[in-house]
């Protein structure tokens, strides 16, 4: 039995000795794997056969101890050694190390979970972090903005070149110096345009309008007669009577009188003093209504009205039966000169039509001017004229059209109106002409609107699209579009160019409400409120105070595109009335929204007001590219800046921009705040301000990522933007020694293992991570070539026992013999 139990003790040793071997062997080979954690055999004694258990002492002995001896060794366990390995540098920044304890959490085949201290990671096609032996790295992914999910484990990925972001502006930094010297800005610029007209009103038609030198009645040509008859009349015998004729149109104007014909009753009949005298061949114009006969007194020389007969009466008996009216011959006044003649329909109360084109000249040498025909005004028009107005130049100023008769419908005029009566303003009822006509007013229909060019009226805009670009401190602004329909009204128009010029009110700052404007505006009086309106027929633009608000509209700012394809641009021809005053500075910027498109911003500060302590300054901000609701408006801020009597920035009552953006799946508002504590209030020659930077960029891609100590994985973008990409996650174990190998460097939860405890790098005992770096294998080659070196002396002391027994086994065999 002795020798038997010797033979297979020594067996169990050298068993030891080859496990022993073993695992040194396989901790040599894997000297210079990556993350390898080497192990140790442990080893115990095998059974004990027991040839005594001893006795305890008693009065007549000592006692004696057990007898045992041990039936060899065995494995009780091999051992994993996790102490950390020498940390090395790597040029790999996907390559990881943990410093301290933790296991890195990767995907098996089967979708199970594995750890791992291999820190070598590659990205493969579907760029996401892999082991060399193709296993997932397990972590926290991110959502489409950005934003750890910390719900559950998902493969790592790194879109590299394939992920985009923007940042959205928060913050813009200015700078510069706003000067407290300088005219402070009381005064806004104010232009204003020609007087519009409005179509709507009807216009006269002079077309069918005839013209001419007013006829003198020539008694000769007619063969005006006269004749005395006795017994028919109760005229005096030996009286003298002169006759004249004149036309009278049926506004009751009279041509000029004719040459005289006069007549010596002499009697002769039966009876004294019954004469009657006959006119035969009175001249005759059927362009006239009728032919007044005046005639003078029995010897006098003045001549008054005897009769008006109707135009066809050739012939008249005198009888003395109708004695003299009181109305005298008229003065035989006559015009002389070049002269043109414009028509208007009026009524009383209304703005008179808009003239007609003009009739002449006409060359008039000591005569009078004869107008027929003239146009009816229409039935059920707007105003409903019922007057006809005649305006004429003068000699000696051909460039003014003065009252010179109002007249009712169907009615003709002969005109001797005399130059120095007509142009006497002085007089009440006389009057030069509005050439504008009827103005427009906030509820005139766009499709209406006229502008005057001399006798010319230009209908200025047509149903389609409108485009407006102004500009404001001299620079121009982005083009703004408005669409015209039938009903459009002026006042739509105003709003329009309020929005699209970034004109701000009190509204837009109701806790330090936008001061007015100084008006130095000749004739005017009182403070002038920004924005557009119209005045006497005018649309007038009160800007914001200072020069850099100060709004101008030049000839190109208006572009109508009906729809056909030609373009039209309406000249309004706006000019200043006042020019702006006041110390200002403006800085045009970029900022980004939330998908990265630029946007332009404009910030305008103008001097508002200083005392003997402080400056204040107020600031404008303008964006074209707001999209409000409704409207066009590109004012997107103001508020005021105070500086100290020392020129430090002290305050601002507000400082945030808000862009609308409602159109665009950009977030909207874009909001951001406008930092001024760079800027200075200290005196200068002119004030200045600039965005020195700000925190937005536009879209970028992928280009690179960085690993943090706490396992975030943050990109750096191509617009210098960085972003999470994921959370590693590690896990720790209560016995790490009762992992599971399961190979290719990786380990399984054990039984003995305890449950995985996860966390963030750095957390609840979990070591940190460092990147771009590897953990070398901690194996200890030459411990373990010590180690393999006991293990060969022991296989061989157990081969020796083997022998030795081997021989006595010979010995026992040889007493046979």
């Amino acid at each position: 039995m002795g020798l038997a139990s010797a033979l297979t003790t020594a067996l169990t040793g050298m068993t030891a000795a080859e496990t022993q071997i073993d695992v040194v062997g396989n901790n040599l080979a894997n000297a210079q794997t990556i993350g390898f954690k080497g192990s140790q055999a442990v080893f115990a004694t095998q059974f004990l056969q027991t040839q005594g258990l001893g006795s305890s002492p008693t009065e007549s002995s000592g006692g004696t101890n057990p007898r045992q001896f041990g039936l060899g060794a065995l494995t009780a366990e091999i051992t994993p050694d996790f102490t950390q390995g020498t940390i090395e540098i790597s040029s790999n920044p996907s390559d990881l190390a943990i410093q301290g304890e933790g296991f890195f959490m990767v995907a098996g085949s089967a979708g199970e979970v594995l750890y791992s201290r291999n820190g070598q990671f590659k990205t493969n096609s579907n760029n996401e972090l892999v082991s060399v032996t193709g296993n997932r790295l397990l972590g926290f992914g991110v959502d489409e903005f950005f934003d750890v999910q910390t719900t559950q484990l998902v493969p790592i990925a790194i879109p590299l070149g394939s992920a985009s972001v923007a940042q959205a502006t928060q913050n813009v930094f200015l700078e510069g110096t706003l000067t407290p010297t300088g005219d402070v800005a009381d005064t806004a610029q104010v232009v204003e345009s020609a007087v519009l007209g409005d179509l709507a009103v009807p216009r006269p038609d002079a077309s069918g309008v005839t013209i001419s030198i007013a006829p003198t009645p020539n008694l000769a040509d007619a063969g005006t007669a006269l004749a005395e008859t006795d017994g028919t009349g109760s005229h005096n015998d030996g009286d003298t009577f002169s006759y004249r004729f004149a036309f009278v149109d049926d506004s009751g104007a009279e041509t000029l009188a004719s040459e005289t014909r006069t007549i010596t009753l002499t009697g002769g009949g039966a009876f004294a003093n019954d004469s009657a005298i006959e006119l035969t061949n009175i001249p005759q114009d059927t362009s006239y209504q009728s032919v007044k006969v005046y005639r003078t007194a029995a010897g006098g020389s003045d001549f008054f009205e005897l009769v008006t007969l109707s135009m066809g009466d050739t012939d008249y008996q005198d009888n003395n039966s109708v004695a003299l009216t009181a109305n005298a011959l008229p003065p035989q006044t006559t015009i002389d000169g070049n002269y043109e003649y414009l028509i208007t329909y009026h009524r009383d109360g209304e703005e008179e039509s808009r003239p007609s084109l003009a009739l002449g000249p006409i060359n008039v040498i000591d005569s009078r001017v004869h107008i027929r025909n003239l146009p009816t005004p229409p039935a059920g028009g707007t105003p409903e004229y019922d007057q006809i107005r005649i305006y004429r130049t003068l000699k000696g100023n051909p460039n003014e059209h003065f009252l010179v008769a109002t007249l009712d419908p169907g009615e003709s005029f002969t005109d001797n109106m005399a130059d120095e009566v007509i142009s006497d303003l002085e007089i009440v009822g006389n009057k030069t002409i509005d050439y504008d006509g009827p103005k427009v007013d906030s509820n005139t229909l766009l499709v209406n609107v006229l502008s005057r060019d001399g006798l010319g009226y230009e209908n200025l805009f047509q149903e389609g699209a409108l485009s407006f670009a102004g500009r404001k401190g001299g620079r121009t602004l982005e083009r703004k579009d408005f669409e015209i329909s039938a009903t459009t009204t002026v006042q739509d128009l105003m709003n329009f160019m309020e929005d699209a010029l970034g004109i701000q009110d009190s509204i837009d700052d109701p806790a330090n409400s936008i001061p007015g404007s100084v008006n130095t505006i000749a004739g005017e009086t009182g403070t002038l409120t920004q924005g557009v309106e119209v005045r006497d027929g005018r649309l007038r633009i009160v800007s914001n105070n200072g020069i850099d608000n100060a709004i101008s509209i030049p000839l190109s700012a208006f572009q109508v595109d009906p729809g056909d394809g030609t373009i039209s641009n309406p000249s309004f021809s706006f000019g200043t009335i006042q020019a702006a005053v006041g110390q200002s500075a403006a800085t045009d910027f970029i900022v980004y929204d939330t998908l990265g498109v630029p946007t332009s911003v404009r910030v305008t500060t103008v001097l508002e007001s200083r005392s003997g302590s402080a400056t204040t300054y107020r600031w404008f901000a303008d964006s074209p590219d707001n999209d409000p609701l409704s409207g066009t408006d590109i004012s997107v801020g103001t508020g005021l800046i105070s500086f100290d009597g020392e020129g430090n920035f002290m305050s601002s009552t507000n400082s945030t921009v808000s862009i609308e953006k409602r159109n665009s799946p950009a977030s909207s508002p874009l909001e951001f705040n406008l930092d001024f504590d760079q800027i200075s209030g200290l005196a200068a020659n002119s004030s200045d301000i600039a965005a020195a930077r700000q925190d937005g960029s536009s879209t970028g891609t992928l280009t690179s990522f960085i690993i943090g100590e706490d396992g975030v994985i943050r990109g750096v973008f191509s617009n210098g933007a960085t972003r999470n990409l994921g959370q590693l996650r590690l896990a720790r174990f209560g016995n790490p020694q009762g992992l599971e190998q399961v190979g290719q460097n990786m380990f399984a939860a054990g039984i003995n293992s305890g449950l995985p405890v996860e966390g963030n790098p750095g957390e609840q005992g979990i070591g940190g991570i460092i990147s771009g770096a590897v953990e070398l294998s901690n194996t200890d080659v030459g411990a373990n070539l010590i180690d393999l070196v006991l293990a060969t002396t022991q296989y061989r002391g157990n081969t020796r026992v083997i022998s030795t027994a081997q021989e006595l086994f010979d010995e026992l065999l040889n007493l046979r013999r």
